[in-house]
C-alpha cells in the first residue's frame, strides 16, 4: 500500500513539476520577447504595441478632432469629440466648434451621433467661442468633461483657458465648476515660465495622482526668452477635481522644439505623458511618449506613434482626402482609453480622410496587450 501511494505521490510530483517548468519557460520566452522588442529600432514598448483598425468617426458635413473615450456604466464606448462645420474650414475650430457626443457598442466602433454636449455661450465670457479639445475622465461616480475655449478672434490665440464640466451620467446635464467653468488662466506673475503666455493655457490632459492629488496638464508657450517661444507643458495640481489649481513655474517638459495635445495615464507605477511631436524632435508629424516616476520629472521622451501613412504601409490610399493641407499627413490629440487600468486604444484625429471624405476624421489604434511592460513584481514572480 506505502508503495503504490509513494508511486502516485512521485507522479503528481513529476507532473507538477513538468507543468512549472513548462510555465517559467512561457514566462521568460515573454519576458525576453519584451526586452527585444524594447530594443528593436532603438524604440518604446507604447510605439511597438500599436496595431491600426479604422475610422473612429466621420461625419458628413463636420470637422472632427479630439476624440476622447471611456467606457460607460453600460459597457459602451463613448466619445467626446470636437468639431466643427466644413465650410469654415480648418479654422473654423476656434470660432464655431463644438462638443458632442457618440456611442459605440464596442471601443472600435461603429459610433453613433448622441448629442451635442457644448456650445460658445455668445455672451461676454471666457468661453464665448467654441468649446474645444474635450478630455473625458470619471472620479469616483462623477465624470469630469474639460475642454478649452475663448473669447474670439481679436485676442487670439492669447485669450485660450481650460475649463471643467462634471455630471453624474455621460448624457447630462452637465454642471460648469464652480462660477462657470473656468478652472486655469495663463498666470501674469513674471517668475512662471509662461507669464502673459502668447496661446493661453490649452489642451487639458488630466490625471489623478496615486497619491490622491489632481494633475492638470496643458500646453502653454514658453515666455522667457524674449526672441523666441516654443509651447511646452506645464502642471497644474488641486487638492480637489474642481481646484483651485495651483500651477508649477517651470514646465514639466524639455523640447527645443514644437510639441503639444498632451495625454496623461497612470501604469506599472509609472506616469506617461503622450503629446505630439509636431516639427520633429524624433519624427516630425508623430508622437512622443514621455514617463515619469512621480508626474513632475519627465525623462527624454521616445517615439509613441508614427504619422498616419506608416499604418497604409507607409503611402496613403489614393482616395485618400487631406482637407488641411501637409497637416493632414499627421496625427494628433493623442487619447487613450483605459480598460481594467491598462492602456488599451489611442484614438488620434487626423486632417487627412483615408475614406476620401470631405472632413478630417478621427482613427482609432489598438495597443496590443502582450506589448504592455511587466512590473518589476511580474518578473520576480517568473523566477521564484
Amino acid at each position: 500500500m506505502n508503495k503504490i501511494m509513494t508511486q502516485k505521490f512521485f507522479t503528481i510530483t513529476l507532473f507538477l513539476t513538468l507543468i512549472n517548468a513548462t510555465l517559467f519557460a512561457q514566462n521568460r520566452i515573454s519576458i525576453d520577447k519584451q526586452f527585444a522588442r524594447e530594443k528593436e529600432n532603438n524604440s518604446f514598448w507604447f510605439l511597438n504595441s500599436l496595431e491600426f483598425k479604422s475610422i473612429a468617426i466621420q461625419d458628413n458635413g463636420w470637422q472632427i478632432w479630439g476624440c476622447s473615450p471611456i467606457i460607460g456604466p453600460e459597457g459602451k464606448t463613448h466619445l467626446f469629440v470636437a468639431r466643427w462645420p466644413q465650410e469654415t474650414g480648418h479654422e473654423g475650430w476656434y470660432t464655431d466648434s463644438q462638443i458632442t457626443h457618440y456611442v459605440g457598442e464596442t471601443p472600435e466602433g461603429p459610433f453613433q451621433f448622441s448629442e451635442v454636449v457644448f456650445e460658445g455661450t455668445g455672451k461676454d465670457t471666457w468661453d464665448k467661442y467654441a468649446p474645444h479639445n474635450p478630455t473625458i475622465h470619471k472620479v469616483g461616480d462623477t465624470y469630469a468633461l474639460f475642454y478649452i475655449a475663448n473669447t474670439g478672434k481679436e485676442q487670439r490665440p492669447r485669450n485660450q483657458k481650460i475649463g471643467l464640466a462634471t455630471s453624474k451620467s455621460l448624457y447630462g446635464p452637465w454642471k460648469k465648476a464652480g462660477k462657470d467653468g473656468l478652472i486655469l488662466s495663463p498666470p501674469s506673475d513674471s517668475t512662471y515660465y509662461n507669464c502673459n503666455s502668447t496661446n493661453g493655457v490649452v489642451n487639458p490632459a488630466f490625471l489623478q495622482h496615486p497619491d490622491g492629488r489632481f494633475f492638470l496638464y496643458f500646453k502653454s508657450n514658453d515666455m522667457r526668452k524674449k526672441d523666441h517661444w516654443k509651447p511646452m507643458m506645464g502642471l497644474a495640481i488641486a487638492d480637489k477635481m474642481e481646484g483651485p489649481y495651483i500651477q508649477m513655474k517651470t514646465p514639466v517638459t524639455k523640447n527645443n522644439s514644437i510639441i503639444e495635445d498632451g495625454y496623461a495615464f497612470n501604469y506599472n507605477n509609472k506616469i506617461y505623458l503622450v503629446t505630439t511631436d509636431n516639427h520633429g524632435m524624433i519624427e516630425m508629424g508623430g508622437g512622443l511618449i514621455w514617463e515619469s516616476e512621480d508626474g513632475m520629472n519627465f525623462s527624454n521622451p521616445k517615439q509613441a506613434y508614427k504619422r498616419l501613412a506608416h499604418y497604409f504601409g507607409g503611402t496613403l490610399p489614393e482616395k485618400a482626402n487631406k482637407t488641411t493641407g501637409d497637416r493632414g499627413s499627421k496625427f494628433e490629440r493623442p487619447q487613450i482609453l483605459m480598460i481594467d487600468g491598462k492602456p488599451s486604444y489611442l484614438y488620434c484625429p487626423s486632417g487627412t480622410n483615408t475614406d476620401g471624405g470631405k472632413g478630417s476624421a478621427g482613427y482609432i489604434l489598438k495597443i496590443r496587450e502582450d506589448f504592455l511592460p511587466l512590473s518589476a513584481n511580474q518578473k520576480a514572480d517568473v523566477f521564484k
